[in-house]
């Protein structure tokens, strides 16, 4: 019927708004954990850990506006998917956010703490995470394939950082233990900005998903 479909097409452009809602707060608390590491202010952190309980409660709220629609219009072929894959996206981004509480906690430690002398990529990493975390909500957001596929390639790039950065702080440990913990904390903070990227991966292959039909996250796998 016309009227349900529309009634549908309503409900789809609602989720939309919401889920890039509670998108764009994961983005914030995740700029901000950054901010937070770069200018070593412990109480830029502290703010990352009070939003993240707002992202929680809009999380719960978007999955069950999910089930909602599903039970309601039964929806089929894309819409279907559509609706499974801002389920998965949904929880991607609670994750972001708590990779951003993760991330600041980290930030707030070092903040106390001279800086190691060596010189980290934390800044350019987190920058390029940032991005692709923006791009994959916009890849969403558009169902843009080659937004989609773009940040997928960007992935690479921050592995390439993650693992240079780790072994200097490694190096580093090694030649100074009266380092080990700062150097610790540093390697963990960079562990969590490669899982956001791994995050936003999550978010664009799912837009490939939602397009195509075609589940692409163990496609490379061995």
């Amino acid at each position: 019927m016309p009227s349900q479909v529309s009634h549908l097409r309503r409900d789809l452009e609602s989720l939309k708004r919401n889920l890039l809602f509670v998108g764009k707060l994961a983005l914030s608390e995740l700029s901000k954990a950054l901010e937070a590491y770069d200018k070593r202010d412990v109480s830029l952190a502290q703010q990352v850990a009070d939003s993240d309980k707002l992202l929680d409660q809009k999380e719960v709220r978007v999955e069950e506006e999910c089930l909602r629609i599903i039970a309601l219009n039964q929806p089929v072929a894309q819409d279907l998917r559509y609706l499974i894959s801002a389920i998965k996206i949904n929880g991607l981004i609670e994750n972001t956010g708590d990779t951003a509480v993760q991330i600041s906690r980290r930030a707030a430690f070092l903040a106390t703490k001279p800086p190691l002398p060596i010189e980290l990529d934390i800044n350019s990493i987190g920058a390029r995470v940032v991005e692709m975390f923006d791009r994959a909500l916009q890849a969403f957001v558009n169902l843009d394939e080659l937004e989609a596929h773009q940040v997928v390639d960007m992935d690479g790039e921050v592995d390439g950082y993650y693992r240079a950065n780790t072994n200097k702080l490694i190096t580093l440990m090694e030649q100074h233990s009266d380092l080990v913990e700062v150097a610790l904390q540093s390697m963990h903070l960079v562990r969590h900005l490669e899982r956001a990227a791994d995050r936003a991966t999550d978010i664009a292959q799912q837009v490939l998903y939602i397009l195509s039909g075609d589940i692409v996250r163990h496609r490379n796998a061995v």
